[in-house]
C-alpha cells in the first residue's frame, strides 16, 4: 500500500495548500485554513495538457474549500505536470498536433489517448483515495465527490464506475466513445455539462454520453458557445451540487 507524504505547505485566502506524493504520483490537497473537523473530500481531475495546480483547478478548489469547507485533492495525470512523458505519450501528442495543424478531427486521437491515460490513472486515484482517507481530517467514512471535465471526464467515468466511495460526480465535455459502457454502470447523482456549439465534440455525442448514465438523478447543463467557452457561472452550480450531495451548507463569499 502506498502511503501519503506531504512535501510542502502554504496558506492564503482562507485555504491551506499541501503538496503530497503517493508512491511516485504527485498531488495537491487544498483544505480550509480554519477548523480541524472532518469534512467531505472532492477529487478533481484536470484537463488534457494541464496539471494539478492549473488556474482552473485552483480556482474551483478555492470556491469549494471556502464556501463549503471541503477538502479538494488533485493529482497529476500520467505524462502531465510533474510527471515525465513516456514514448507513447510523445507519440500521441505529436499525432494530435499533426491533426490540429492539418485541420483534421482531433476527437479520435484524444479519445484513444485519454482511454490509455485512464487505464493508468484510475488505479492511481484509488491508491490516492486510500491514502487520503487515512488522514484524521478526512477519514474513511465521509462522503467523496468527483469533479472532472474534458480529460478529467475520460478518467473520471471509469473511476466512478468502479469506485463505490464516490457518491456524486460532475462531468462533461467529452465524447461517448470508450466511456458509454462504463457510464451505464453509474447510478450516483450526476451533473453533466456540454457546449452547444462545441467545434470538437458534436452535440449528439455529448448528449449520447449524458444519456448513457444510469443515474436516476442526473442534470444536463448545456450552454451556448464553443469547447473552451464554458461559462464561469457553472462553478456556482458545481458548488451547490456538491454541497447538496455531500451534506454541506454553502457560505457565500463576503
Amino acid at each position: 500500500m502506498n502511503s501519503l507524504h506531504f512535501t510542502a505547505e502554504s496558506s492564503s485566502n482562507g485555504m491551506v495548500e499541501r503538496d503530497f506524493t503517493v508512491g511516485e504520483v504527485p498531488g495537491v490537497l487544498w483544505s480550509p485554513a480554519s477548523g480541524a473537523d472532518r469534512a467531505p473530500l472532492v477529487l478533481m481531475g484536470h484537463g488534457g495538457g494541464t496539471h494539478k495546480k492549473a488556474p482552473a483547478m485552483a480556482g474551483r478548489a478555492h470556491r469549494l474549500v471556502t464556501e463549503c469547507g471541503f477538502h479538494i485533492a488533485v493529482i497529476d495525470a500520467p505524462g502531465h505536470g510533474d510527471r515525465p512523458r513516456t514514448a507513447h505519450d510523445e507519440q500521441e501528442i505529436a499525432a494530435l498536433y499533426r491533426a490540429r495543424a492539418a485541420g483534421e478531427p482531433e476527437g479520435p486521437i484524444v479519445v484513444r489517448y485519454n482511454a490509455h491515460l485512464a487505464e493508468r490513472a484510475v488505479p492511481e486515484w484509488q491508491a490516492t483515495l486510500d491514502a487520503l482517507q487515512e488522514l484524521p481530517e478526512i477519514g474513511a467514512e465521509g462522503p467523496v465527490g468527483y469533479f472532472g471535465l474534458n480529460m478529467g471526464t475520460a478518467i473520471g467515468v471509469p473511476l466512478v464506475a468502479i469506485e463505490p466511495r464516490i457518491t456524486a460526480a460532475l462531468l462533461g465535455l467529452h465524447w461517448p466513445d470508450r466511456l458509454a459502457e462504463a457510464a451505464k454502470r453509474i447510478t450516483i447523482p450526476i451533473e453533466f455539462v456540454l457546449q452547444w456549439d462545441d467545434e470538437h465534440i458534436p452535440r449528439r455525442s455529448g448528449l449520447a454520453l449524458f444519456d448513457a448514465f444510469a443515474s436516476k438523478e442526473k442534470t444536463l447543463h448545456a450552454n451556448a458557445g464553443k469547447h473552451k467557452e464554458l461559462p464561469r457561472f457553472e462553478v456556482d452550480s458545481a458548488v451547490r451540487f456538491f454541497a447538496r450531495h455531500l451534506g454541506r451548507t454553502v457560505t457565500p463569499p463576503a
